[in-house]
């Protein structure tokens, strides 16, 4: 139990779990009065150097004023943050509020000094720098701008963490003692190195998971069968390369062994390291699996045991317990309810999972958070390898279950530098962090292909998953993560399709796509499934059901070689009568006509091509042919799993279907050669073909992402006073039409004001006040904004036409007090558009548009962009919508000034990046004329910012 300081209550949100340079976790928190004893263990342990370093002289032992004084603090004028593993200190940091001449201090001074000491032992694991980022926020957000620390010029590891940060700072030196002084306003640099110390200590927390040196099956059962026991069974006959235990405490204690391998009564038994413990025992049993792994030093835990947050709410708190004690121990956790992992690589052949057979290896990494979703997926690619597409592998495999702990994200980090990975495939049910998801998406897609599919879009969240959800609708999220550059599919089989074409053929450099075969009704249905994807097609070229494999490759060798081409769709039917060796001469024509031009990718449709497909196997796969005979197809979960592990209710894949044909043997390719996917449909064919030059293109031009203008007529500090002013009571609020037009204006959005006509006289002295002409507008709720009901009156030139037209609306609607009428300015005509800006308290700040009116709403015709939106992303958000060409002179009509609609985008952008106070602000409409653009009705809404947690110091999520 933490006490409270002598001044402020313990800060608890200062808790947090980070990941270190290693993979492994420590605990950070507040030290308190009740850690004197550890205190004095932990200083007892730091050699007399780092003693020496710390207080420029010998200090072998704390004095009970020392222990006083490092254990008390008031959480505001000093600080002092721990990291702990195993519930010890291995790490301090701390700070004292100074002033100007170094003197304790308090507020409104906002400089601190800074010191650390790090446990010899966890020197090097970036232990140092995790609490400088924590220590910073602290300081920060209790009004300390400034850190100072005094660092001995031979203490060089310290000197390096603080001017590895990206702070701004000073360096000085006087009395042999190096002087830092650096700001603590997070940078670009800052932010930065933030981040990419983040990816390398989350991808190595993955890698120590997914390549151990020596796992530990804990919950090997006695008898035949069982989760353990099969787990053990699938390790072993993998191959694994590292060590191998089988731990179970009922075994007998003379049993040295089980289906050859060591067996254990514990894993304290085990002589040597364990890296990885597989744990397949009952829920109620893991808390004590968990801490004789965490005393052992194990590094990392999958928990296939279920009974855990999908359960209900008492399932929910062990899994936070879970995760809490494992994290103690500084271990990560896949899981719990998980599937397990795979590693391919010949260096480990890891199959810690249910599968029982290792999938066959190659350049395509998968992540799933269902296990039956996961066993579909390897089960689609491995049909696809026995008679479909050729042999198709796997770098790696997580299934992660509930995810308590180890994410998508996380395995993103890994992805993003696995030389061994060039494509990422992930089935995601819920995504827990999105703003850090979308900023992890873009990074990885700009070095390889993300294929992501996303399951639960209508049903809600999973039981097991605790995350935090968001408001927006699906389609929004769709469109963010395409922006962030993620090829966004429907289904798995989809997902396999692209990821199949992305694995081994180069990226298309356009959307121009030659067709070739032998069958006429089958190009012409390729064709008519290009333009359907917004490819432009070639006339197919037909070479009758006569072709040869000759013909066949000097069809592609000339679509290859013809400059107007970008990509081939080859299309083969069976000719009556042809044997094994007219396929396998096919194929090799293919291949071979396919090498002449290695920078255009080639796709095949073909038509029950038993022989052909068998053939292309050596053309379609990521990875090695295998010299054996391709293993059966993997087998579904059993209909009763046992008791340590189930999955969640989810469409498995059916058994695969038998080949039609015995399988013909086919000559391996020679080495190196080129690898050509095929499908048994155009549409999937050219679906796949669409994603892969959408991708391209995103490619080109991320590779200039674009600028956020700057405009000097922005008066951001007034627009903070304003809203300090309008938030003074801490209640959010939607501001009235005057506050309104002051907010916007700050930022150059002048709305035409529209003056309220609760009478006719009121509305003839209005226009008189505006000028004709004017327009009379009812702005009751079911009118608003609804032109096509009749509420609207426009170009009303004298005050007669607006007497006539306000008894009009009166005797249709009602009196003045339901209709809210009010008289407007005519804006120039145009094109009526809808531009808002919203925060999501999950996926930050979204910018969409569309044009305005019934039309629009009911097809869903909205784009959409993340705040804060460049000057690429307002043009290409204006041409995403599908009426666009209404805005660029459709059917002859006027194009209108887009530059502008652009520029009032961009403007609001900066306005809701600048203040997240503003959490909703609607622009509508807006007309866009040929010249300029018509802000007519606006509302805005302010609130207390919501809490970002992707700005503050590096954290693992409690879900």
């Amino acid at each position: 139990m933490q006490s409270p300081s002598d001044r402020h209550e313990y800060p608890a949100h200062w808790e947090a779990d980070v990941v270190l340079r290693d993979g492994g976790t420590a605990r950070i928190r507040p030290i308190t009065v009740d850690d004197a004893e550890r205190l004095v263990s932990f200083y007892e342990q730091v050699s007399e150097e780092s003693k020496y370093y710390r207080f420029f002289a010998p200090y072998p032992r704390l004095s009970a004023k020392d222990v006083h004084r490092f254990t008390h603090h008031d959480f505001v004028d000093r600080v002092g943050l721990a990291a702990t593993v195993g519930g010890e200190f291995i790490a301090t940091v701390r700070y004292d509020r100074i002033d100007a001449e170094g003197r304790p201090a308090t507020g409104p001074a906002d400089e601190a000094e800074v010191a650390f000491l790090v446990q010899d032992a966890h020197q090097g694991r970036g232990v140092a720098s995790a609490l400088l980022e924590h220590i910073a926020a602290v300081a920060r957000e209790r009004g300390i701008r400034r850190f100072a620390a005094e660092v001995l010029p031979a203490n060089t590891r310290m000197i390096k963490v603080f001017t590895d940060a990206g702070y701004t700072q000073k360096r000085s030196f006087e009395d042999g003692v190096v002087r830092l002084e650096f700001d603590l306003e997070p940078t670009d640099r800052s932010l930065a190195v933030q981040r990419a110390r983040e990816q390398r200590a989350e991808a190595r927390s993955v890698h120590r998971l997914l390549a151990p040196g020596s796992v530990a099956v804990v919950g090997v059962g006695r008898a035949p069968g069982g989760v353990g026991r099969s787990v053990l069974g699938h390790l072993r006959d993998a191959g694994f390369t590292g060590r191998l235990h089988a731990v179970n405490t009922a075994f007998a204690e003379d049993l040295e062994e089980i289906d050859g391998v060591p067996a254990h009564r514990s894993v304290r038994e085990i002589d040597g390291p364990v890296d990885l413990a597989v744990v397949a025992v009952s829920a109620e049993r893991v808390p004590d699996v968990v801490a004789t792994c965490g005393e052992h030093g194990v590094q990392g835990l999958i928990v296939l045991s279920a009974g855990y947050a999908e359960s209900g709410p008492e399932g929910r708190e062990r899994q936070r317990a879970l995760v809490r004690q494992a994290r103690t121990y500084g271990m990560r956790i896949i899981g719990p309810n998980a599937f397990g992992v795979v590693n391919t690589s010949p260096e480990v052949r890891l199959n810690a999972s249910l599968a029982p057979e290792m999938p066959r290896p190659g350049r395509i990494g998968m992540f799933a958070q269902s296990g039956a979703i996961g066993i579909a997926l390897l089960s689609r690619l491995h049909r696809r390898g026995g008679g479909v597409t050729g042999v198709t592998g796997v770098s790696t495999f997580v299934s992660a279950g509930n995810r308590a702990d180890v994410s998508g994200n996380d395995v993103l980090q890994y992805w993003y530098d696995d030389p061994d990975t060039d494509v990422a495939l992930m089935y995601l049910e819920t995504i827990g962090n999105p703003r850090k998801f979308t900023r992890l998406a873009r990074r990885t897609a700009a070095v390889k292909p993300l294929v992501v599919v996303q399951g639960a879009r209508h049903g809600g969240t999973p039981t097991g998953h605790a995350v935090r959800g968001t408001r927006l609708p699906h389609a929004t999220v769709s469109a963010l993560l395409r922006q962030a550059g993620v090829i966004r599919v429907d289904t798995i089989t989809e997902l396999v399709d692209a990821g199949l074409l992305l694995a081994r053929q180069p990226l298309p450099a356009g959307p121009r796509v030659a067709i070739l075969g032998n069958s006429e009704s089958l190009g012409l249905l390729t064709y008519d499934a290009c333009l359907a994807e917004g490819l432009r097609p070639l006339p197919p070229l037909d070479l009758t059901t006569g072709a040869s494999a000759e013909d066949f490759h000097a069809a592609l060798s000339h679509a290859l070689a013809d400059p107007g081409c970008d990509a081939v769709v080859v299309t083969a039917i069976p000719t009556v009568g042809e044997d094994a060796s007219a396929d396998a001469a096919l194929a090799e024509a293919l291949r071979s006509a396919a090498s002449e031009a290695p920078a255009k990718p080639v796709m095949v449709v073909h038509v029950e091509l038993g022989g052909l497909a068998e053939a292309l196997s050596a053309a379609a796969g990521t990875g090695p042919q295998p010299s054996a005979p391709p293993a059966p197809a993997l087998p579904q979960p059993p209909d009763h799993p046992p008791a340590a592990h189930t999955t969640r209710p989810a469409p498995a894949a059916p058994p695969a279907a038998p080949s039609p044909q015995p399988p013909r043997a086919v000559p391996a390719p020679p080495a190196g050669s080129r690898l050509i996917p095929a499908y048994p449909a155009a549409e999937r064919a050219v679906r796949a073909l669409a994603e892969a030059v959408r991708y391209a293109q995103w490619r080109r031009e991320s590779a200039e992402p674009g600028r956020v203008p700057e405009y000097e007529d922005i008066d951001e500090k007034g627009a903070a006073r304003l809203i300090t002013r309008l938030l003074s009571d801490g209640q959010g609020r939607t501001l009235d039409p005057d506050r309104t037009c002051d907010l916007l204006a700050a930022y150059g959005i002048h709305v035409h004001r529209a003056l309220p006509a609760p009478t006719l006289a009121a509305a003839t002295e209005a226009a008189r006040t505006i000028g004709y002409p004017v327009a009379l507008k009812a702005t009751a709720p079911h009118l608003r904004h609804r032109a096509d009901l009749g509420g609207v009156r426009l170009d009303l030139a004298d005050e007669g036409q607006l007497r006539h037209a306000y008894t009009e609306l009166t005797e249709l609607f009602g009196g003045p007090e339901e209709l809210r009428p009010v008289v407007q300015g005519m804006a120039p005509r145009g094109v009526d558009t809808v531009v808002r800006a919203v925060i999501d308290p999950a996926a930050g700040a979204v910018l969409s548009f569309g044009l305005a009116g019934a039309a629009s709403q009911l097809l869903g015709d909205t784009a959409h962009r993340l705040v804060p939106v460049t000057d690429r992303d307002a043009s290409s958000l204006v041409r995403a919508i599908r009426t666009a060409p209404l805005l660029f002179g459709w059917r002859g009509s006027a194009p209108v000034d887009t530059p502008a609609l652009e520029e009032l985008m961009l403007r609001l952008s900066r306005l809701v990046d600048d203040h997240p106070e503003v959490v909703a602000v609607t622009l509508e409409p807006v007309v866009v004329a040929p010249h300029g653009a018509s802000v007519l009705g606006a509302t805005l809404r302010l609130a207390p910012p919501p809490a970002r947690d992707d700005l503050g110091p590096r954290t693992l999520p409690v879900y």
